[in-house]
């Protein structure tokens, strides 16, 4: 048991893949059973937010680094268009409200939006460390929430019913 959640934590680090990922392994016969709702995702809740204050104060530097570097530029240089393209299409759309912003923008579930871009454009933006945390936490809690739900088949489910 303590490798499945030790698995499901180290998924929920993984950009890209993070909590929306680690839930519906958890949740799945991936694993053999799937594991109790709760603990999974306490589980994938910290593995999601651990690289939080290191996203925020040094990823941007390390990726300004690396970008003209040889063999990491490109993915570095990608790395950094994402943050900023993120940034700007985060603060265009919210105006005052950036944090419901930001935590709407972690909070859906959709290729490309997460804790670590999330955390990249509050970086790139330079907002408050401890609102931005904030407002990410609230966002994974929210994904995995959704990815629960979906991974449980509760969507579908009212789909059948009201569709």
């Amino acid at each position: 048991m303590f490798k499945k959640f030790l698995l499901v934590f180290l998924v929920s680090m993984i950009p890209l893949i993070e909590l929306r990922g680690a839930v519906p392994i958890g949740l799945s016969g991936l694993l053999g059973d799937p594991l109790p709702i709760i603990p999974l995702y306490l589980t994938c809740i910290i593995g999601n937010m651990l690289p939080v204050p290191i996203i925020f104060f040094f990823a941007r530097k390390v990726l300004l680094w690396g970008a003209n570097k040889k063999f990491i530029g490109k993915f570095f240089t990608f790395c950094l268009e994402k943050g900023e393209k993120g940034g700007k299409k985060l603060q265009e759309t919210a105006g005052r409200g950036l944090y419901v912003a930001l935590f709407i923008f972690v909070g859906i579930p959709l290729p490309g939006t997460g804790a670590w871009t999330g955390t990249l454009a509050a970086s790139f933006l330079n907002m408050d460390f401890k609102k931005s945390v904030i407002a990410v936490m609230a966002g994974v809690i929210l994904a995995g929430i959704i990815m629960g739900l979906a991974s449980l088949g509760i969507f579908g489910a009212f789909g059948a019913i009201f569709g």
